[in-house]
């Protein structure tokens, strides 16, 4: 039977607090009505930014690559292979960065991430002292290749996060906030990536966006805190996220347990592996990074192959699906959280705007039936509005994970879901060779769509907190 989530008020309350006497210092209860604070939201929004910077960073090499290989040589194969070492590291690095949260917490963690990254993405703009093509790309790759591993705890510190600052019935709204940045980063900055690159050459993407990155990681420093001890937070605001489930302590050294026992890691990740509904999640995750992978790789060529566009119109046309996924990304957020307000279970309120989204994403595949140039951009658009819309998977780690291992288990989850980053374009390409048309290639990333609505339906069933065994 479904258990139903437990509704918050939201209502000021009188509730009573213990003050201190003038002299002695000692305490004394007093009646008092206090507003609740909401600087729960700020840190949402300090997300958000952070990760608009980590996908603005990811792309800076798609925006710079054509000048940057016409300058230091690089052929069509040595570029795929640098576009590839991002994804890899990426991938390999979501445990490690998973185990380095639960150990060191996530402030400091994502401080290290977001300087990294960013030193990492500045010295790109030194290519140009090697003469050698060779020579560049190698170190260009060495370079990429460490952006991905840097950045890998970025997502699971995100679901850290929210499960800590906020309650159950407001995650969807803040996990679907930082998530959607994806798609604010493309509108905000590859107009000003494209803008840097042709005024002052390929060289200064790479400048600006690493001391870009480098600042920020000093302003996460001063303005991130955990929840009790972040000194603007009030005593009305504690208590609405902890009753809310908030996990307000995790990343207070007061209250973690040190395991002792050799092999107790492994065995709960083992667990986790083993556990049905987090293994229908994960399937879930991984079809929904297909239809994200496609969009950023093989739209735009399937636009100008396929449809007959010009690179200008593909530069306007391709924004459109991002502005959709940020819009349907920020509803679906909102619509699962009003869900859990009116009473629904969180299994509901989750899996409704997954299922609905991605069943959205599936209209796609009527691109193959239709020619108007419009229906095409309509189609795709609403495909990557249901994307944004159904992408609730990092709220559903916030409220699945163990308390005891989130940065591992989130980890987990983005190692699966990032797979797609090295399957997707791997699989499509494959699909093009053999057909010479992007038809294959549509019904692939549709069926994925499905797959990701039969996982959530039959898979992952109810879905609540994991509790390891003893």
């Amino acid at each position: 039977m479904v258990v139903m989530e437990k509704k918050v008020n939201e209502e000021v309350q009188e509730q009573v607090y213990q003050t201190p006497n003038n002299n002695d210092g000692s305490k004394s209860p007093i009646n008092a009505k206090e507003k609740k604070t909401n600087v729960r939201w700020f840190m949402v929004f300090l997300l958000f930014m952070v990760t608009a910077l980590n996908y603005a960073d990811r792309a800076t090499l798609s925006i710079a690559g054509t000048d940057m290989s016409n300058q230091l040589g690089f052929d069509s194969v040595m570029m795929g292979l640098v576009f590839s070492a991002f994804a890899w590291s990426y991938v390999a690095g979501q445990i490690p960065g998973g185990w380095l949260l639960d150990r060191f917490g996530s402030k400091k963690v994502y401080f290290w991430s977001i300087f990294l990254w960013s030193a990492f993405t500045l010295l790109q703009g030194f290519l140009g002292i090697f003469g050698s093509a060779g020579t560049a790309v190698m170190i260009l790759f060495g370079l990429r290749f460490l952006v991905g591993l840097a950045e890998a705890p970025s997502f699971p510190a995100n679901s850290r996060i929210v499960a800590a600052w906020f309650p159950s019935h407001e995650r969807g709204t803040a996990a679907a906030t930082f998530n959607s940045a994806q798609y604010f980063a493309t509108v905000l900055f590859a107009p000003i990536m494209g803008y840097i690159t042709y005024t002052f050459g390929w060289q200064y993407v790479f400048y600006f966006m690493g001391a870009l990155g480098i600042v920020i990681a000093f302003g996460w420093l001063k303005l991130f805190q955990n929840p009790k001890e972040h000194p603007r937070v009030n005593r009305a605001e504690m208590d609405y996220i902890e009753q809310g489930g908030g996990l307000t302590s995790m990343d207070q050294q007061e209250t973690k347990k040190e395991e002792k026992v050799k092999g107790e890691n492994w065995k709960r990740v083992k667990q986790l592996l083993g556990n049905r509904m987090l293994l229908g999640i994960y399937l879930g995750q991984y079809c929904i990074t297909t239809l994200t992978y496609f969009f950023l790789t093989w739209f735009p060529i399937y636009l100008v192959q396929e449809r007959g566009m010009t690179i200008l119109q593909v530069g306007f046309v391709a924004s459109l699906p991002a502005i959709c996924g940020f819009i349907g990304g920020i509803l679906g957020g909102i619509f699962s959280d009003f869900l859990l307000r009116k009473g629904f279970s969180l299994t509901v309120a989750r899996k409704t705007p997954i299922i609905i989204g991605m069943m959205m994403s599936m209209s796609l595949i009527a691109a193959n039936y239709v020619d108007a140039q419009w229906v095409v951009i309509f189609v795709m658009s609403l495909a990557f509005f249901g994307k944004g819309f159904g992408a609730l998977g990092w709220a559903v780690m916030s409220d699945t994970s163990p308390k005891e291992m989130s940065g591992i288990s989130g980890g987990l989850f983005n190692t699966f879901g990032n797979i797609a980053g090295i399957t997707t374009p791997i699989i499509i390409g494959f699909i093009l060779a053999a057909t010479g048309s992007f038809n294959g290639a549509l019904i692939f990333v549709s069926a994925s769509a499905l797959v990701a609505v039969l996982s959530y339906l039959f898979l992952v069933g109810e879905i609540k907190r994991v509790e390891f065994k003893a």
